[in-house]
């Protein structure tokens, strides 16, 4: 009679671990099915929306400092050319895989120059309050000025010209190889804000 009551809670025991382990994996399965969708939406928008960047060098001060982190959203250029004023990332043409970032000046069909430290724009003086320093040419450079602006092309300078290696010197960027339009700063926590 002891035989059967034993067998009897060696399968109620049994029973109870299958239970435990089933609600185990039911939790598991409904974790994943939750968390997989968001990091399916988080990869796809990091890698078809929005870039994310550290900027190491001080090339597009005051706009954008050392260290700042900033946001760029690739959507517009799926639809619309960069335009001037905008600051854009882009692949180094003479560094691949080195991502600049530096402010469109001119596009395709204008006609660029720099004299007495004053950028032009089709012949007219273009007012920056966002650069630093006074526009200059670019030493060791084969651009000569003035300089029209290849169609489907973009000209970039970085804000701080005394201090940046752009179009002066590496002359016209393909408008197809611009990646983002940096559209605020994340961090640091002071420096949050729109880009301008």
């Amino acid at each position: 009679m002891n035989k059967p009551i034993f067998a009897l809670r060696k399968r109620r025991a049994s029973q109870g671990r299958g239970d435990g382990e089933s609600t185990l994996k039911a939790s598991v399965v409904a974790a994943a099915t939750a968390i997989l969708p968001a990091l399916l939406v988080i990869v796809a928008l990091r890698v078809l929306a929005v870039g994310l960047y550290r900027v190491p060098t001080e090339s597009m001060e005051p706009s954008i400092r050392v260290g700042d982190c900033i946001v760029g959203e690739k959507l517009s250029y799926r639809v619309r050319c960069p335009r001037a004023g905008e600051v854009v990332t882009f692949e180094s043409p003479e560094e691949p895989h080195i991502t600049l970032v530096k402010r469109v000046v001119a596009v395709g069909g204008q006609t660029v120059d720099v004299a007495d430290g004053t950028l032009y724009v089709d012949g007219q003086p273009v007012w920056e309050p966002y650069a630093c320093d006074r526009s200059c040419v670019g030493e060791d450079s084969e651009v000569t000025y003035p300089h029209i602006v290849r169609e489907g092309c973009v000209w970039v300078m970085g804000d701080n010209r005394e201090n940046s290696r752009d179009s002066r010197w590496f002359g016209d960027v393909p408008a197809s190889c611009v990646s983002s339009r940096v559209v605020l700063t994340y961090w640091p926590p002071e420096r949050v804000g729109p880009m301008r």
